[in-house]
């Protein structure tokens, strides 16, 4: 089980915290749609902003009770059986 669990960190995260509201679908390489009349960020921009999430969520000693440890253990090995 992974040791952080990351409640930030993701692309609609950054993209909202860049461009808020702003309608948009990425393919997991590239924006494949932009609906807003600002620019579109670019992919590195958006890596610079995950890769601050992150470090912030690191920076937080956050403590799970048994019973959320457990209940997320069951929903990461749900997740993988149903990627497998």
């Amino acid at each position: 089980m992974k040791s952080k669990f990351y409640r930030l960190f993701g692309i609609n995260v950054a993209v909202e915290l860049l461009r808020p509201g702003a309608k948009w679908e990425y393919n997991g390489q590239q924006f494949t749609r932009w609906e807003d009349s600002r620019p579109c960020p670019s992919v590195e921009e958006v890596n610079d902003v995950m890769e601050k999430i992150m470090k912030f969520e690191e920076s937080i000693p956050t403590l799970f009770t048994e019973e959320q440890l457990a209940k997320m253990k069951q929903q990461e090995e749900d997740f993988e059986r149903a990627i497998a």
